[in-house]
């Protein structure tokens, strides 16, 4: 007889390798985590797509006394305009010292910086900076008057300037002239009468002329003559007439954009006053110290702010807080009627609310600003719309929205990057990559991968080339390193840059069958110094699992570093792999990590081998 054995098999091997890495997944549970994101990384950020490495640091390089508003810079000018609690800051060089203590914009014009801060539109000329309405556009209000009033309408009062001028057409007798407003300033009231030869001539007030500055009238000693040249007016009145509050409409903004008729970016629209949250004001074409009287719009409800601007193919999109319930974003075209700009509203979109004023930039193509439910975006495509559900930050929402002060965050597009900085950190949305889609987001399946910085108190940033900034709250002015091979440039001030990439909870084919993990195997760039520690949390508790600091250094006599001396002159990418024992599991989560100073990181491929085999009994 006969006995037939038969080996039982062995349990089928399963190999995990993750060769893209695509950001962070905050909001997701870990668990359900796609393999190519993290749950649960730190300062690791893109280096070529869908690779990361370890982000690189900072130095301060100047410290004022106050907190750091904002950087100006005017094309030409050398070194930025540095705004440090109340002063404007040219080097060492106080400028202005009455700004406001919050942070400022700039937009440039004719080789001049107009400054907003809250508190008064400022005009810098790369040497000097000085109120706007110290030398505001004079508006001419009516030319071809007669003496007794009348005339035609032709510029409107500037909102930043008293000062008004009309031009008369004199009969040859009359010595009264009426203007159009009485209750006129103190202030000397200017004359001139245009002589035989087509010069203006200054009269001289109290020998000439007298001044009834409550009906507003000019009488003369003399009746001006009739004009030397016909149909052309000759007497040019200038005086002053202040209202209340008027220059304080523009002075106490403090959000604006470029936009104008035709989608044109040659006027500055103003908004942000506490006082007319729902207005805006544009200025004169190219000249942003005159804000025309009669140029505002009042935009949906006085229950709600307008926070932001965007630009949406050749519209403008006011974007109004999240008190607005009906029009949370209200689009307008520039066209010209009758010589004159208008802005008119074409649509009104609805939506989650905006609720930073320092969040709006531009990634890519798209206009970005944060909300209650995350990052959004408009796009041409929603313009005709009756809503727009365009949720950019599914990834980083889990913890980005569990931050407090939501409504201070600033903004920032860095490198095809949108910075959002807050509380100390900064979530990154990566332009470069391609969006990807998430099904828990049915109405914005479009997402940016996303990173995760800490150890970045950045109040505001700026670039002056290809130099990269961002000041503080404690008055320092930051600088990014900038060479990724430097070993130097991975640091804090001196301080330890700690980077981290976790991957999801890896729970095999089976969810309820026993994993035994074998092997892991890392392939990280090579540096002249840097290291690896390898973590793996199992029931809940992470223990080390590798610690390598030799296989992915090289070696080079021009940079060399004894402490870290190796004699491998191999400067490819390097694998670093080890058997290891992770039993009986019924998941298994990995950290690769680097905490060392001074040393770059960087992972391109991780791999796990395991097992498979009967029922996880916990």
């Amino acid at each position: 007889m006969s006995v037939n054995f038969k080996v039982p098999a062995s349990p089928q091997k399963s190999i995990v390798t993750i060769s893209d890495f695509l950001g962070v997944d905050f909001t997701n549970s870990p668990a359900n985590v796609d393999e190519q994101k993290s749950p649960n990384s730190e300062n690791m950020i893109r280096d070529v797509p869908g690779k990361v490495r370890k982000r690189m640091g900072y130095r301060t390089i100047k410290k004022y006394d106050g907190k750091i508003n904002g950087a100006h810079m005017l094309r030409g000018s050398g070194e930025p305009l540095i705004h440090a609690g109340t002063k404007l800051y040219k080097g060492d060089v106080v400028l202005y010292s009455d700004a406001n203590d919050t942070r400022s914009r700039s937009w440039q014009f004719d080789k001049k910086l107009y400054i907003i801060d809250g508190k008064t539109l400022l005009i810098y000329d790369g040497e000097t900076v000085k109120k706007v309405s110290e030398g505001a556009y004079i508006p001419t209000l009516t030319i071809s008057k007669e003496p007794a009033g009348g005339g035609k309408d032709y510029e409107a009062l500037n909102l930043l300037q008293p000062a008004f001028t009309e031009l008369f057409y004199s009969d040859g007798t009359a010595k009264a002239y009426h203007l159009t407003f009485g209750e006129l300033d103190e202030t000397p009231v200017k004359v001139e009468i245009l002589d035989e030869k087509g010069d203006w001539q200054e009269k001289k007030e109290g020998t000439d002329f007298t001044v009834d500055r409550k009906g507003g009238i000019v009488n003369f000693t003399l009746a001006p003559g009739k004009s030397p040249l016909e149909g052309e007016d000759n007497v040019k009145i200038t005086a002053y007439r202040t209202v209340k509050g008027y220059a304080d409409r523009i002075n106490k903004c403090s959000i604006g954009t470029l936009f104008g008729v035709n989608g044109a970016l040659d006027r500055l629209f103003l908004s942000g006053n506490p006082d007319f949250v729902n207005y805006d004001w544009y200025s004169q074409q190219f000249d942003p110290s005159y804000f025309p009287d009669t140029g505002y719009s009042v935009l949906g409800s006085d229950s709600s702010s307008i926070v932001g601007y965007s630009i949406i193919s050749n519209y403008l999109a006011a974007h109004k807080d999240e008190m607005e319930r009906d029009q949370s974003i209200i689009l307008r075209s520039g066209d010209l009627i009758e010589n004159e700009p208008a802005f008119k509203i074409v649509n009104t979109l609805q939506g989650a609310g905006a609720i930073a004023k320092g969040s709006f930039a531009y990634l890519a193509t798209e206009p970005l600003f944060l909300t209650r439910l995350g990052v959004y975006a408009v796009t041409a495509q929603d313009i005709t719309g009756e809503k727009y559900a365009q949720n950019r930050s599914f990834y980083i929402n889990g913890k980005l929205l569990s931050e407090e002060n939501l409504e201070n965050a600033f903004a920032y597009v860095h490198q095809d990057m949108y910075w959002l900085c807050l509380n100390g950190v900064v979530y990154i949305m990566d332009g470069l990559q391609p969006l990807m889609t998430d099904k828990s987001m049915p109405y914005a399946t479009r997402q940016y991968a996303g990173f995760y910085m800490t150890n970045i108190p950045a109040n505001c940033m700026w670039e002056v080339g290809n130099d990269f900034y961002f000041g503080t709250a404690d008055g320092r002015v930051c600088q990014f390193y900038s060479d990724s091979s430097d070993v130097l440039s991975y640091n804090d001030d001196g301080a330890v840059i700690k980077a981290s990439w976790e991957t999801p909870d890896l729970d095999g084919k089976l969810f309820y069958k026993n994993k035994t993990f074998r092997y892991m195997a890392v392939r990280l760039n090579t540096a002249l110094a840097t290291s690896m520690e390898a973590y793996v949390q199992k029931r809940g508790v992470w223990s080390l699992l590798k610690k390598d600091d030799a296989t992915s250094r090289y070696l080079s006599f021009k940079n060399l570093i004894f402490s870290k001396f190796t004699f491998s002159s191999d400067d490819t990418q390097r694998i670093t792999a080890t058997k290891i024992k992770v039993k009986k599991v019924d998941k298994a989560r990995f950290r690769i990590q680097n905490n060392a100073l001074n040393e770059p990181f960087g992972i391109f491929d991780i791999a796990f081998e395991f097992i498979e085999s009967g029922n996880y009994k916990g």
